[in-house]
């Protein structure tokens, strides 16, 4: 038995030194694939996810807009004070960002609207090893004001 461990060392030995690589190229390639892999998919996703941010923010600022543009008119004409109308105005804002397809949590304060928008953007690459979404969150205010003119 010994002899036998002995003459396959031996051979393997002797294969090693005339350098047989069988092997160390499929290894490299399945290295380098998977980097490249990872590579693409912060490039593709990391893209969609600022692409997504953008969106949430824009969907943000307009619903703000839109909640700050729901005025007390009476109040405005017959004391030229600005108020606006707390639940129209989150009502009108919530809307506005449903209608985009996003989720969003509205507060009224004073003469301030702000809205905080939570996007879900889908992943293309990443999707296939189980990340299907990047959810992003951005936040937008809008003030009631007095235009002068």
């Amino acid at each position: 038995m010994k002899q036998r461990l002995r003459v396959h060392l031996f051979a393997i030995q002797g294969k090693l030194a005339s350098g047989d690589d069988r092997g160390q190229v499929t290894a490299f390639v399945v290295c380098i694939f998977a980097a490249l892999w990872l590579l693409a998919a912060i490039v593709v996703d990391g893209g969609l996810a600022l692409a997504g941010k953008a969106r949430a923010l824009d969907v943000a600022q307009e619903a703000a807009r839109t909640g700050a543009q729901q005025i007390d008119v009476a109040q405005l004409r017959g004391k030229g004070e600005v108020r606006l109308l707390y639940a129209d105005a989150a009502r009108a804002a919530r809307t506005h960002v449903a209608a985009a397809g996003d989720r969003a949590n509205v507060t009224v304060e004073g003469d301030a609207v702000t809205v905080r928008v939570t996007h879900v953007q889908p992943t293309q690459i990443l999707s296939l090893i189980g990340v299907d979404a990047i959810t992003v969150r951005a936040t937008g205010s809008a003030h009631a004001e007095q235009a002068t003119g």
